[in-house]
């Protein structure tokens, strides 16, 4: 019998089988799982297939031994037997003889490991795992298009990562950051540095023939979860082994969900091996993530880690400068500075206080002035700087030792004025948050060792002068929450 008899012959077989096959699986699962098979070789009831890797004949054992089992029994009746050659080589053409072979176990006399059923009352097995989920618009990247490198303000808090992330978005999995990892707190643009990449891939020449994807752990959690109670996990499976381009958000909600993690294991590995590119965020370094599988971590560390930081006064500006630009405003630079002293924590929190400075001037149509900004301010720090803030801290002290506010921010020297001023500081760094840079330019633009020597000062005359030190308690006790 001629080669092309036992090709052909062979071919006809397992084409039976996809008859099957496909009225059982999805289109997506099918072309992942079953259009690469090639069938080899026939004899007698024995149907020779070739895979491309050990990783796919498992895939294939774990998640569709049963309904393998059920095409054999259409094609080649009961006793159809399937092995499969593993092609380690991937230049290895179809003719050649396969390096590896393995000899599929007989289904039958194995407990299901799926929920899929030889029964024949289930003729049709669904996978309602529905691809629509991850947008209601379809299949589509779940990318926000406002995030992009020409808008996200680059400093010495975040240089590393914004660098480390243009080098994927121009270059995904060509870059030796594979996987790249950002981390850091909350509202420091870690979700746009990521969402930047998809959308300058998907802007590139290479982009228009890449899947990029954007995902949250807690959505891809719930998906993982639906696919289970919907009998659909290898659709699931198979459309993730599909992306070209994953980023997955958060990765330290996976904490725990120990399916989870070993689904998105095998997913990063398929990737990952495959030369797909994988970008993760997480609030802290893969050394501190707690409750995630050791062999999830160390492929974290693969590629790069980089963190962002709280950003400096200088990047500060540079937001509320772009911002303003953006909305097409003139606002003073002393405001600009002020609002840049009052917001440290994070580029969230700074953006919130623009839009709503911004929106009170518009509907009350006034400009943005000083004032206005103390004034918005106050409604939206945090609850203890609501409580306790400069402002009323140097109202209290200026009432309490009989002088002006003015008094506390001026230049001038008198002893009438430097106690009252260096007790403002001193209670200021006691019951706010505020940087000791930050309290001196609250009070006449003085830099941050004028207000450790202050507080030094009262410290120390505390202990020596009891009047002082009864006057500092007394102001104390009205500033306890």
């Amino acid at each position: 019998m001629t080669s092309e008899l036992v090709a052909n012959e062979a071919n006809i077989a397992w084409q039976n089988c996809l008859k099957i096959i496909k009225e059982n699986v999805s289109q997506q699962s099918f072309k992942t799982w079953f259009e690469p098979i090639i069938p080899y070789r026939l004899i007698g009831q024995k149907l020779i297939i070739q895979v491309p890797s050990q990783f796919f004949y498992e895939w294939l054992e774990d998640h569709y031994v049963q309904l393998l089992r059920k095409a054999l029994d259409y094609s080649l009746g009961k006793n159809g037997q399937l092995e499969y050659s593993i092609i380690v080589d991937s230049g290895s053409k179809a003719k050649n003889e396969p390096t590896i072979s393995v000899e599929a176990p007989k289904p039958e006399k194995e407990k299901p490991r799926n929920s899929f059923s030889n029964d024949k009352s289930s003729e049709t097995i669904k996978n309602p795992f529905n691809l629509k989920a991850l947008e209601d618009n379809g299949i589509d990247s779940c990318l926000n298009p406002n995030y992009h490198f020409s808008n996200f303000i680059e400093g010495d808090c975040n240089r590393l990562a914004r660098a480390a992330s243009f080098a994927v978005g121009e270059r995904p999995s060509l870059s030796s950051f594979n996987p790249l990892m950002i981390y850091g707190g909350v509202g420091l643009g870690k979700t746009h540095l990521v969402q930047a990449i998809g959308n300058h891939i998907k802007m590139s020449q290479k982009g228009k023939e890449l899947f990029v994807l954007y995902v949250s752990s807690e959505k891809f959690t719930s998906q993982f979860i639906n696919s289970i109670r919907e009998n659909s996990l290898q659709d699931f499976m198979s459309f993730y082994m599909q992306v070209d381009v994953l980023i997955i958000d958060d990765v330290q909600f996976l904490s725990g969900k120990e399916k989870t993690q070993e689904s998105f294991f095998h997913i990063f590995n398929h990737l990952h091996q495959n030369g797909k590119q994988i970008v993760m965020t997480s609030d802290r370094p893969p050394r501190d993530l707690v409750g995630m599988e050791d062999r999830l971590l160390s492929r974290f560390k693969w590629g790069l880690t980089a963190d962002l930081q709280s950003p400096d006064l200088e990047t500060r500006i540079a937001i509320i400068q772009k911002k303003i630009e953006d909305e097409g405003i003139d606002v003073a630079f002393e405001v600009i500075e002020y609002l840049a002293h009052s917001i440290e924590s994070n580029v969230r929190e700074l953006e919130g206080v623009m839009i709503s400075l911004i929106a009170q001037a518009s509907l009350m149509r006034k400009t943005i002035t000083l004032e206005l900004a103390k004034t918005t301010l106050n409604h939206i720090v945090a609850e203890n700087e609501k409580e306790v803030n400069i402002d009323n801290i140097m109202s209290t002290v200026a009432e309490e030792y009989d002088v002006r506010i003015s008094d506390l921010k001026s230049k001038s020297r008198l002893r009438n004025f430097v106690i009252p001023r260096q007790v403002a500081m001193f209670l200021t760094k006691e019951h706010t948050s505020l940087s000791l840079k930050m309290i001196g330019y609250h009070f006449g633009g003085r830099d941050h060792s004028t207000v450790i020597h202050a507080i030094q000062t009262i410290n120390d005359l505390s202990e020596v002068d009891k009047e002082l030190a009864t006057k500092v308690n007394k102001l104390r006790l009205m500033f306890k929450r």
